[in-house]
């Protein structure tokens, strides 16, 4: 194996050296000495625009978009304590992934204390959870029992009927429940035969849909007779909760990553607010969906009117970083939460530049594990740099697993990220592509990416919908892990034989 050409490091002047004769001169001195600090104290930084749009004021329902690295997430951070000062309210800060809340209101904690207290920072099902425990509703959350409900049902099908047809899986079809029917709440069959299904590529016959709504059936007996719950029944016995009984603790609702909840979460939460004055923000970013399904706001009966807001000045990557991940995706399309097509075409502005990032393919994955322990212990030698601000990312947790254990065999600390809570750490985190989501890193690794993930160009014409369809999933998942690096970005992969 023929290891990289070290990185070079870069020494910069003293920031006491500076002469600061100008605003500009001023504003770069502050992102110099900024870029040079732990990453956490990057996360929570705000640019003059983004500073206005935190005290924006809006008469509805309002939402923030933009793509990777547009300062999304920081600005809901900044919004939710502006929020919490200036209307003396309490604030809901949501979003899907579990351990992003801990790390946000640790951010939290160091830029605004005085209003800690006065958010609360919560995953999604976590407060769905909350909520019915505090009302006494009986939830008994069991996945083994949904699984094997699930099975018995698939099991029951008609072999060789549509559920079997087009290249479909039984995991395609447990995510139609989850995310299409039982993720819109949909009762009746009537609902299902005239839906949209946005985001499935699969067009269905009304036959079809008949099909899958029997196995959906089969599959809601069998929870029943397991006494047992899954996680979508959660959230819709939140909602319904709340529909029958409103909860009037939070005066605003911050969500992010609004583009991975279903349309029942969505619903969920904006039952708290209503269309009140600045009371429900979305944030989110459509090209960086990555979960199976969709929804669109109309679907939930928000209107935003004309209360949306795009970033588009990317502060976080390089160009040659961004460049790189637009090209990892570069024609694939999208459907907004808004209700539009889009295309992936990573246009906007960059305000930085740093070495381009490598694409790396070696013979074996021990090969790729040495390689990128090597790597680790380089970008570590850069000026700024400690091992809290590198990222190891990979797909699956098997992947993780295998990396991390080549890392602590190479003697190299590593933090978990279901186990980061937002404070610095002496140690690289590693961990899977969604849990990363909403974080960011100086350096990222991206390892044992799958090869036919970098492929370039359209997919065969033999390759069917639902094979497009995980395609294009996979490959906005690697793009919002390309993302998440702000200095550097690596990507190791195994030659194609």
């Amino acid at each position: 194996m023929t290891v990289p050409e070290p990185i070079a490091s870069r020494v910069d002047e003293p920031l006491a050296n500076v002469d600061l004769t100008t605003a500009d001169e001023v504003d770069a001195a502050l992102l110099e000495s900024i870029l040079a600090a732990p990453i956490e104290e990057w996360m929570s930084f705000l640019d003059p625009a983004q500073a206005k749009l935190v005290r924006r004021s809006f008469n509805g329902p309002a939402r923030i978009r933009g793509s990777a690295g547009t300062g999304k997430t920081v600005v809901g951070l900044h919004r939710a304590a502006y929020l919490a000062r200036s209307g003396n309210t309490r604030v809901l800060f949501t979003t899907f992934v579990r351990t992003l809340p801990d790390v946000l209101n640790k951010l939290l904690g160091r830029l605004a204390p005085d209003t800690t207290d006065s958010v609360d920072f919560r995953g999604i099902y976590g407060f769905a959870l909350d909520l019915l425990a505090q009302r006494g509703c009986a939830v008994r959350l069991d996945t083994k029992a949904a699984d094997s409900a699930y099975t018995e049902a698939w099991d029951a099908r008609t072999r060789g009927g549509a559920l079997d047809a087009s290249g479909t899986t039984s995991r395609y079809w447990r995510e139609e429940i989850d995310h299409v029917i039982k993720g819109r709440g949909i009762r009746t069959f009537e609902q299902y035969a005239d839906l949209a299904r946005i985001g499935r590529r699969l067009r269905l016959t009304v036959e079809q849909r008949r099909d899958v709504w029997s196995l959906f059936e089969r599959y809601e007996q069998g929870l029943r007779r397991r006494n047992a719950h899954d996680f979508p029944d959660v959230i819709l016995m939140a909602r319904d909760s709340l529909r029958a009984n409103p909860l009037e603790r939070y005066g605003a609702v911050i969500v992010d990553e609004a583009q991975d909840l279903t349309c029942a979460m969505v619903s969920l939460l904006h039952s708290l607010v209503g269309d009140r004055p600045d009371g429900l923000t979305l944030i989110g970013d459509g090209q960086q969906t990555i979960y199976p399904g969709g929804y669109t706001l109309s679907e939930v009966g928000i209107s935003l009117s004309g209360r949306g807001v795009v970033l588009d000045v990317n502060h976080r990557n390089t160009a040659e970083i961004l460049a790189f991940a637009n090209g990892a995706v570069a024609g694939d399309e999208y459907t907004d939460i808004e209700g539009s097509g889009q295309r992936l075409d990573g246009v906007e502005t960059v305000t930085r530049s740093g070495p381009a990032p490598t694409l790396n393919r070696f013979s074996s994955w021990p090969a790729h594990d040495a390689a990128l322990v090597w790597r680790v212990r380089d970008v570590v030698k850069l000026v700024g740099t400690s091992w809290g601000d590198v990222g190891v990312l990979a797909a699956t947790h098997w992947q993780v697993n295998k990396t991390k254990e080549a890392l602590v065999a190479a003697g190299i600390p590593v933090m978990p990220l279901d186990r980061y809570d937002g404070r610095p750490v002496d140690a690289v985190k590693i961990g899977t592509v969604k849990r990363a989501k909403g974080l960011e890193f100086k350096q990222v690794l991206l390892a044992r990416v799958e090869p036919a993930l970098l492929a370039t160009g359209a997919p065969p014409a033999s390759v069917s919908e639902t094979d497009r369809e995980r395609r294009d999933l996979d490959r906005r998942e690697l793009y919002v892990a390309m993302t998440r690096a702000r200095d550097g970005l690596w990507v190791g992969t195994r030659a194609e034989l």
